[in-house]
């Protein structure tokens, strides 16, 4: 584009210069100087020739319309020559300049067509290069987008994995990770397993409804006493666990005195489902070392004796 401006400059003098010229020799005053710089501006628009540097612009329209003007230069040119020798009363030198000058026009106007064409053809570029990039930020985003979604899927699948559907808790996949672990257990952690009693009752009178209505109910038990910061998981049918760290064996007697209380609270609605649980409690010691799981087997124990002892004296 800077080129096509350059050249309507260049246009521009041409025809300056050469009524320029037109009027010296009218006047009698002779300049070589000037009919050989217009010489060599047209041996450059035509051939890319010359002192100035110019670059051929290689379009048919203008081209024919240069050459055009250009024989008529040559006509000109000889027709100055006639007004040197005779006089410009005897030569036909004004109605030629005038017929040279719409020449000139019609070159820049095909110079101007063309700069329109190159100028709708960058812009038809620009456009296809910026819905180009345009369509290149939507496939980002949408990879994008798609790579949360598959994110966001494997995240549920993931917690799917591990989570109760009855009661939101951890299941016995996320139990099992916990206790599996190898490490030895450093800090003052309790483990309590709970054991829901009469769920088979309750299934077998009430039906499954109300026996999943009172897993959630003991859940929500749990979950309600049991401070946030440790661990409740549902372990299996009617079998829960909780894990208490940094702990003692106060706390713990406060927290099963508490769940205690709050079941009883819990019994006294009519529609209530009753809960009852047996339950059994291991602490990690100084003189205890060992992993999560010897330390649920420890709680087990316990629990089975309590749950024998309440079948005893029931």
């Amino acid at each position: 584009m800077r080129f096509v401006q350059f050249l309507f400059f260049k246009h521009t003098l041409v025809r300056g210069a050469t009524q320029r010229e037109v009027k010296l020799e009218i006047t009698g005053n002779q300049n070589e100087e000037l009919i050989k710089y217009l010489d060599d501006i047209f041996l450059g628009l035509r051939y890319q020739d010359g002192h100035y540097d110019l670059v051929k612009l290689n379009d048919e329209e203008y081209l024919e319309k240069l050459q055009i003007q250009s024989d008529y230069w040559d006509k000109l040119k000889k027709e100055i020559e006639a007004v040197r020798n005779k006089g410009y009363e005897n030569t036909d030198i004004v109605n030629m300049s005038e017929i040279y000058f719409t020449m000139a026009d019609e070159t820049v106007s095909a110079a101007e067509s063309y700069s329109e064409k190159i100028a709708i053809k960058i812009r038809t570029i620009e456009l296809l290069s910026a819905l180009d990039m345009l369509s290149l930020v939507i496939l980002v985003i949408m990879q994008t987008l798609r790579a949360m979604q598959m994110a966001m899927q494997n995240r549920l699948l993931e917690q799917k994995a591990f989570i109760d559907a009855y009661t939101g808790l951890p299941n016995k996949n996320a139990c099992n990770e916990l206790l599996n672990k190898k490490d030895i257990i450093t800090d003052p952690t309790a483990c309590i397993m709970f054991d829901l009693n009469n769920l088979k009752t309750v299934n077998d009178t009430m039906g499954h409804s109300a026996g999943d209505q009172l897993i959630l109910n003991f859940a929500k038990l749990l979950r309600s006493v049991i401070p946030e910061k440790d661990f409740v998981g549902r372990y299996g049918g009617d079998e829960f666990i909780a894990v208490i760290y940094h702990t003692s064996e106060a706390e713990i007697k406060v927290i099963l005195k508490s769940l205690y209380r709050e079941k009883n609270r819990l019994n006294s609605y009519e529609n209530q489902i009753p809960i009852d649980y047996a339950c059994g409690w291991a602490l990690s010691s100084d003189d205890m070392s060992g992993t999560m799981q010897m330390l649920l087997d420890e709680a087990d124990a316990y629990m089975y004796k309590n749950k024998q002892l309440c079948k005893k004296y029931n």
